[in-house]
């Protein structure tokens, strides 16, 4: 999921979130068929005439099988889906954000789908979504759709300054670039002081992580020498514009920033753009996509891999016909169809020439092939509740002894992680 982001394809489509309203959007089939399945789809997450046209799809492939579609709320969603687990009347579909895989699973309440992964060509799943998919060695979440961060850039902006977006393909140049948009009155970036998400990338470009596991526990590793380059690489990023240092990217919305202001860059997901342009409406046709940087121009800089899986309660009395229309809707043929239709990431990297054509997607498409996701155990959401990864990045980009803090914020992670056990 996207937790915590502001303008990403949705704000709410990619986020970790929880429950609330199971109001049916009508679309339940008709009548006749065997079997009638119960699935709970985010608000949002697609678009209703996509949704429409699958099920109806669906159904003339799959006669014997009628689909009712229940849109459901993010604001609560963890519970409504706890509740709905432990209960004997849970749907037969569930779409879950890809961080939330774990929580479900660990109650037992969701289908062991392994024996599955290879049918499903879960060989070429994206990493950021198949892996938090998983839990104790089992796969339970089947890869829906991904999405994730790219840099939006002024096209105008960067020509003025005579710099080729297309030429950007390492973080030094990325830099460089930078620095030459940040003059005569431009913020070469707005990035504010707390968006740890795209620390993350940096640290996992270094080879560093958030967070690791040895001998049953969990530990935090924000002072690990490689997750340390990764946040000085991020304040030396941050150094080149006027983003707050003590707030993150919604607060305020970077989007309504870069609308008002002359700002070069934000990262964001493409459909920030979107906003921007809603926002200013002088800045349609001028704005563009690169994927974020790597070290190397030989790959690209990872990404934290927001988006959505499916799961299957251990409760559906349907299983045959939940696992039929998961199969469908995770297939090669309708993931094209989603990726053209809501600017997705497919959920397989052998799909990413089918956005091509589309420039905020297609970008996001390189980067996801570097994706990544949060620590995978109940546990991180604790480490979320309190975030002590915003406080680390604000306390080093006002002068904090990088150190001293990385070394504090771990410890809050790794005491968050394993309050539970």
């Amino acid at each position: 999921m996207f937790a915590g982001v502001s303008v990403l394809v949705t704000a709410a489509a990619l986020s970790a979130c929880s429950s609330s309203s199971d109001t049916s959007d009508g679309s339940s089939g008709g009548s006749g068929g065997n079997t009638t399945i119960d699935v709970w789809l985010m608000r949002d997450s697609v678009s209703a005439a996509f949704q429409n046209e699958f099920v109806k799809g669906f159904e003339a492939a799959h006669p014997d099988i009628r689909v009712k579609v229940q849109i459901q709320e993010w604001d609560g969603i963890g519970e409504k889906v706890t509740a709905a687990l432990a209960s004997n009347d849970a749907p037969d579909v569930i779409e879950t954000g890809n961080t939330q895989v774990a929580q479900f699973a660990q109650s037992g309440g969701l289908r062991d789908l392994s024996d599955k992964v290879g049918d499903l060509g879960g060989s070429s799943w994206l990493k950021g979504l198949a892996e938090p998919g998983a839990y104790d060695g089992k796969q339970y979440g089947i890869p829906y759709y991904a999405a994730n961060r790219v840099v939006i850039y002024r096209t105008d902006l960067f020509k003025q300054a005579g710099v080729d977006a297309s030429a950007i393909k390492t973080r030094d140049q990325w830099i460089a670039a930078t620095k030459k948009l940040n003059s005569g009155g431009t913020q070469g970036i707005y990035l504010p002081g707390q968006n740890w998400y795209t620390l993350s990338g940096f640290i996992w470009d270094e080879g560093g992580d958030l967070a690791v596991r040895s001998g049953g526990k969990w530990k935090g590793t924000l002072d690990t020498p490689a997750a340390i380059r990764g946040m000085q690489f991020y304040e030396k990023l941050q150094a080149l514009g006027k983003g707050p240092k003590d707030s993150d990217e919604a607060n305020p919305p970077q989007a309504d920033v870069m609308a008002k202001g002359k700002v070069a860059q934000v990262i964001s997901s493409p459909g920030g753009a979107n906003v921007v342009i809603q926002d200013n409406p002088a800045l349609k046709g001028k704005l563009g996509f690169f994927p974020i940087p790597g070290k190397t121009a030989a790959t690209p800089g990872a990404v934290f891999t927001g988006g959505s899986d499916l799961v299957i309660p251990t409760a559906s009395t349907k299983q045959d016909a939940a696992y039929t229309f998961i199969k469908e809707l995770t297939g090669d043929t309708w993931q094209k169809k989603l990726a053209l239709a809501m600017s997705y990431v497919p959920n397989k990297t052998t799909l990413a020439s089918a956005v091509a054509s589309d420039p905020g997607a297609a970008a996001m498409a390189v980067g996801a092939a570097q994706g990544h996701a949060t620590p995978n155990t109940p546990g991180w959401a604790a480490v979320e509740a309190k975030n002590p990864i915003k406080d680390y990045m604000t306390a080093v980009l006002t002068g904090g002894d990088i150190h001293k803090k990385a070394a504090t914020a771990s410890e809050a992670i790794t005491a968050a992680m394993n309050s539970g056990s």
